[in-house]
């Protein structure tokens, strides 16, 4: 029995920490409006295997993650250029559709997608870093040296945390789309919105 609570742990902890609005998050809203829910599922499915490696990462050194990323700002400052960027560039450039086959194949691949979108992310993998140490401050011992069953059972619960808040998050973006005509043509707009947000939080954590 005591094996099947790290199973809802890595349930409960991974669905609270995909709750904020994130870079895959955006992603699942903005593939469900403007495409289908289950295309954007794909998003969800490759996140969820990121976020796997992501805890594992942090389980298997967290100390030394810890340190590097604290201790290395032109990563954290490199990647809040990286999403300034990206949504700058959604919130200005004009709606069109794909003229080239080649540049339709390069963003049809939404597993890849979410799997990138998934990895590179910092403060999740600081997110399962203060997990991992709260969990073993609290007589919840999750090391490497645990047996092989309870540590797939931690890590099927984080997989499947992660693919039912996005799946929520999917579900959610079906009910606006429905509800509001014509909602694809400011999806963009709001999209690079949220991503400057992002970016400039991001910012104001690392400078002020």
């Amino acid at each position: 029995m005591s094996l099947v609570i790290y199973f809802f742990i890595g349930i409960i902890a991974t669905f609270f920490g995909a709750i904020p609005l994130g870079t895959v998050n955006i992603s699942v809203i903005n593939t469900t409006i403007k495409q289908n829910m289950s295309t954007a599922m794909k998003i969800a499915f490759a996140a969820g295997f990121a976020e796997i490696i992501l805890s594992f990462y942090a389980l298997h050194c967290s100390m030394a993650v810890t340190g590097f990323i604290t201790q290395n700002d032109w990563l954290q400052i490199t990647l809040a250029f990286l999403v300034l960027g990206i949504g700058a560039f959604m919130l200005l450039k004009k709606q069109k559709e794909a003229s080239s086959e080649t540049k339709k194949k390069l963003f049809d691949s939404k597993y890849l997608n979410g799997f990138v979108l998934g990895l590179i992310n910092p403060p999740v993998l600081l997110y399962w870093i203060f997990v991992i140490e709260f969990l073993n401050r609290n007589n919840y011992s999750l090391t490497m040296e645990a047996s092989l069953s309870l540590v797939f059972l931690f890590f099927l619960g984080v997989y499947l945390g992660k693919v039912l808040t996005l799946y929520l998050y999917s579900k959610s973006s079906m009910f606006i789309k429905k509800k509001f005509a014509n909602i694809s043509k400011i999806v963009n707009k709001v999209t690079g919105g949220l991503l400057v947000v992002i970016a400039i939080v991001q910012f104001i954590r690392l400078f002020v």
